[in-house]
């Protein structure tokens, strides 16, 4: 069994809305970005609904735009937010 890592998830804009929080602490079994959000989808419906993999769901790991395959440490901070829209 792999060790926790303690991270810090936030969410943005309508993930925020969807789950009802915009930040929390974390102990995660994931090694990326991408095995993450599976983990988390797999928490609840609300997580499996705002994290959907057909959802646009942008990354950021540490404050950088991340993809999937980024790989998580101890002590990061994972942020989830749908793409910014202009008008």
């Amino acid at each position: 069994m792999k060790p926790h890592l303690q991270i810090k998830l936030r969410y943005f804009a309508s993930i925020r809305e969807a789950l009802g929080t915009s930040s929390e602490a974390y102990a995660s079994q994931a090694r990326s970005l991408g095995e993450l959000r599976s983990e988390l989808m797999a928490r609840s419906s609300a997580y499996a609904e705002a994290l959907a993999p057909g959802k646009a769901v942008r990354m950021a790991l540490n404050q950088a735009m991340s993809e999937a395959s980024a790989t998580l440490s101890e002590g990061d901070e994972v942020a989830f937010f749908p793409p910014v829209t202009g008008g």
